[in-house]
């Protein structure tokens, strides 16, 4: 297979697109940014860490999906209600964005003095916010919903595990009320290679003729670090936990000085993902967890790549 098909994404020319000296307010870095069309433009919700080292969210807007202006203040900071508070203490981190009928679901990293668990919040404007749970026990992040109901039930995938060195690998859980969740089984699991360390999925399911497509990264621990890189999986339309087809290799990974060097090195970290009319995907990522990049890829050669190699 051609390298060209073997990583089909190809970055914006004039990436970074987003640093910490395009925030109007002192911060460290900005990075992991979930994506959306809300009202004809383009909003990014941002993952900005604080001089403290802690983070919150903070929206940023375009008209064209590639020139973004940060908002004058945070959106989204840590609870301080006794339900969430102490469980937020320590930041909000890494948020996706799924549209589920009229309202928009956002799920993030709640971390806190216990550990890191799965959080998930509701708007309807991108003004308000509204907490609905704390989904999972810790250890638990990198979690995304699916864009409907399936049989009747919500679907959630998240990674438990895979801090300290420990295995990590992708789970499938479902609900009646997006609060209460559970029935987990694996969808797709750590294997000696380019993501032999840990898995996560990265982007929320995007329904399209052949499965549900989703973007996960793979870790790979090496002598200078941890090495952070893409794959893509199709799951079943009529049951996600049944794996159609996923990549068996990386198909983008950090290259140039932006992804390469920063506050953690090697490292491309995708959570919103765009699909234009055009079959094109724009995919937003953070870089060394010090910037905001973007890059573009066909939709069809993407799902090639799936379906070049049946689940498991």
């Amino acid at each position: 297979m051609e390298q060209s098909i073997l990583h089909p994404f190809r970055r914006y020319r004039r990436n970074p697109i987003l640093s910490r000296k395009d925030v109007p307010y002192a911060c460290n870095t900005v990075f992991n940014a979930a994506a959306v069309r809300f009202e004809g433009r383009y909003l990014l919700v941002l993952r900005i860490e604080d001089l403290s080292g802690r983070s919150h969210l903070t929206k940023a807007w375009s008209d064209d999906g590639y020139n973004f202006k940060v908002e004058e203040h945070p959106w989204i900071t840590p609870a301080e209600d006794a339900e969430y508070g102490v469980y937020e203490a320590y930041g909000v981190e890494d948020p996706r964005i799924t549209r589920i009928e009229d309202a928009y679901y956002i799920t993030y990293t709640a971390f806190g003095p216990y550990g890191p668990r799965v959080a998930i919040g509701r708007t309807c404007d991108f003004k308000t916010f509204e907490r609905l749970a704390l989904a999972t026990e810790v250890d638990n992040k990198d979690a995304v919903l699916f864009p409907e109901k399936i049989d009747g039930k919500y679907m959630l995938i998240d990674r438990p595990g895979g801090f300290g060195g420990q295995r990590g690998d992708i789970w499938l859980q479902e609900s009646f009320d997006m609060v209460h969740w559970g029935r987990a089984r694996v969808l797709l699991s750590a294997e000696p290679g380019w993501g032999g360390s840990k898995l996560g999925i990265s982007t929320p399911p995007i329904r399209t003729e052949k499965g549900w497509l989703a973007f996960y990264h793979g870790v790979r621990r090496t002598p200078s670090g941890n090495l952070y890189r893409l794959g893509c999986l199709l799951l079943d339309l009529q049951n996600p936990a049944r794996v159609i087809g996923y990549t068996p290799h990386f198909i983008f990974g950090p290259e140039e000085i932006y992804e390469r060097t920063g506050d953690v090195p090697n490292v491309i970290f995708p959570c919103g993902l765009i699909l234009e009319e055009d079959g094109m995907l724009k995919m937003y990522y953070g870089a060394a967890d010090t910037h905001i990049a973007l890059a573009e890829g066909r939709l069809q050669e993407i799902l090639a790549l799936c379906s070049a190699c049946s689940g498991k």
